[in-house]
């Protein structure tokens, strides 16, 4: 009997984010197929080492747990032998076919089936060789539990609620010159803390703060010293201190892709040319190097089209080795907990593995995270990075929320495929966004609309992965062009949305497990509710209204306790309303 499976559809990947271990005993599995294509999955583990042949297979039900807008994605989560083989069993209307190794096989007609079973040899499955203990995925909990604030330094203060506006330059002792546009320093971000906190942050990324010429830090001419503007090593080490002592921890940004063109070591190569030791140390040197002048070409490579950062050649084992010192040093001495890691997927991969031993021998519990604006998978691994910063949750949040272009069910069928790039503890370290110092203001791009910022945030804060928010969001900046979105907090002001950040976090704080799972609701007939699920011994659940008209949820709503809601009123939600539940 011929089968009617799309089987074009059906994906497996071993040893992939379809197949992972989250300890040494057990494994998640996943197999995707088309929408709405099987009844039911089941899924047959081996050991690798039986001595049967054929072998012994323990049966299990799939559950159909996620579904995008073209496929289901059914998973099993259970224990498995450290090596094991595996297959699929595949059921729609009565018919069944099996799945294994990238091929199908018809459960009844086939001549290598005997009683239901494959007698190929054992090689002929799908595999997990052997789950290797140092190669399975894992992240420091305080980084499972941060709530982050991210600060912009030279935007942000220099006092006690307030930012004096300086744009001024700072001469060093080699005669060169240290930018700041706004004046904002290390001191204002230690007069800060108490307020940072108070919103219900636990965590402050900072920008970059290491010497530097312009204004933004990322030209470096010092990767072991702050930058003079922004204040001294013994600032930032009281900073660092006072986070934790507040039961607080701390990222900062390392720029390892390119370094400023006043760094020594490029300097030295335009004054020695070839003779000079550091040669080797940069991307596509044309010599006679020089620094161009307007409208020439440099004769380097550089970051994007800044001439005055020439890329690094980080495949070079002392390029390696050097920063492995400096992500070392800033760890021992002055303790932060982790690295934001500029321009990540534009560096050696090795680089990466190395910087990371070395970081982690100061301290295991440092973090890592690339800015990888798409997928990062290649990147977040045991041996490289713990997380990326998640652009593709602004994207989702930007098509679905701010500018309508998606309708409910689109929304969450783009945060499943977002949430699928990955293996789920990856997933779940995600460090998600809706701004940063690099994109317009969220809330522009809302048109200014304060109920979608509400409903954005909401999601930030409630859907799976690290929150993190841009400085300003809580007085509602808005900013589509570079010097609008880095422009500095109205201190004197009272932040239109600290009141409801503060009482979001209230509530993630005290009912959200952020280890937790998720799941996609289904709203019925309310096709302009998109909905979702924290799974936890007391599940939240989160609705928020994607239409442009007021809608009735008085029936979703019936399911639990309202923690907080904007927009709703006798089970009514209005536009871009959201509600969160414990049931």
């Amino acid at each position: 009997m011929a089968t009617t499976f799309n089987r074009a559809a059906v994906l497996h990947i071993p040893v992939s984010k379809f197949a992972f271990a989250l300890d040494e005993k057990t494994a998640v599995l996943r197999l995707r197929t088309a929408k709405n294509d099987v009844d039911g999955v089941k899924v047959f583990i081996g050991d690798r080492c039986c001595n049967k042949t054929p072998i012994d297979f323990e049966t299990h039900d799939m559950a159909k747990r996620f579904s995008d807008e073209l496929f289901d994605y059914y998973e099993w989560t259970g224990e498995v032998p450290v090596r094991f083989c595996y297959y699929f069993l595949l059921s729609k209307n009565g018919e069944e076919i099996m799945y294994y190794a990238d091929r199908f096989t018809d459960r009844f007609s086939d001549t290598k089936l005997k009683d239901g079973r494959l007698v190929d040899g054992r090689s002929g499955y799908y595999q997990y060789p052997y789950i290797m203990r140092d190669e399975i995925f894992k992240v420091p909990d305080w980084f499972l539990n941060a709530v982050i604030y991210n600060v912009f330094p030279d935007s942000f203060s220099n006092g006690k609620r307030n930012l004096t506006e300086t744009e001024r330059t700072f001469t060093d002792g080699e005669g060169k010159p240290h930018r700041s546009m706004h004046g904002g320093t290390i001191r204002g971000v230690i007069e800060n803390l108490d307020y940072i906190k108070d919103l219900g942050f636990n965590t402050v990324y900072l920008n970059p703060i290491f010497a530097a010429g312009e204004y933004h830090k990322y030209d470096i001419m010092d990767y072991f010293h702050i930058d003079p503007v922004l204040g001294t090593d013994e600032d930032f080490l009281e900073l660092t201190d006072k986070v934790h002592e507040l039961g607080m921890l701390i990222i900062i940004v390392g720029v390892f892709n390119h370094c400023g063109w006043q760094h020594p070591i490029f300097e030295d190569v335009i004054k020695k040319g070839e003779a000079s030791e550091f040669k080797d140390f940069f991307y596509g040197l044309r010599f006679p190097v020089r620094k161009p002048g307007p409208g020439e070409r440099p004769t380097y490579d550089c970051f994007a089209y800044e001439k005055r950062m020439p890329k690094l050649n980080t495949a070079n084992p002392k390029v390696q080795e050097y920063f492995a010192k400096v992500g070392a040093y800033w760890v021992e001495k002055f303790h932060i907990d982790g690295w934001r890691l500029d321009v990540a997927n534009e560096i050696d991969k090795n680089f990466w593995r190395v910087f990371r031993k070395a970081v982690s021998t100061a301290n295991p519990e440092t973090v890592l995270i690339g800015e990888v604006w798409e997928d990062a998978t290649d990147w977040i691994e045991y041996d490289k990075m713990h997380s990326s910063m998640n652009y593709e949750f602004r994207r989702s949040c930007l098509e679905g929320i701010a500018q309508g272009e998606k309708t409910a069910g689109e929304f969450g069928e783009s945060l499943v495929s977002m949430y699928l790039r990955y293996s789920e503890p990856k997933a779940k370290a995600q460090m998600n966004l809706l701004d940063s110092h690099d994109v317009p203001r969220f809330l522009s791009l809302c048109d200014g609309d304060i109920k979608k910022m509400k409903a954005a945030l909401a999601t930030l804060f409630f859907f799976p992965g690290v929150p993190c928010m841009f400085y300003g969001d809580e007085f509602a900046i808005e900013g589509v062009k570079e010097h609008e979105y880095r422009m500095s907090p109205p201190w004197g002001e009272e932040p239109k949305l600290g009141g409801f950040i503060k009482e979001l976090l209230k509530v993630r704080k005290e009912k959200l497990s952020p280890a937790s799972s998720w799941a996609r609701i289904e709203t019925g007939e309310k096709e302009s509710v998109f909905g979702f699920e924290r799974l936890q011994k007391e599940p939240l659940k989160v609705y928020i209204n994607t239409g442009s008209e007021v809608c009735d949820v008085s029936e979703l709503v019936s399911e639990g306790k309202v923690l907080i809601s904007e927009g709703l009123c006798e089970g009514k939600l209005e536009s871009f309303g959201f509600v969160i539940l414990s049931c």
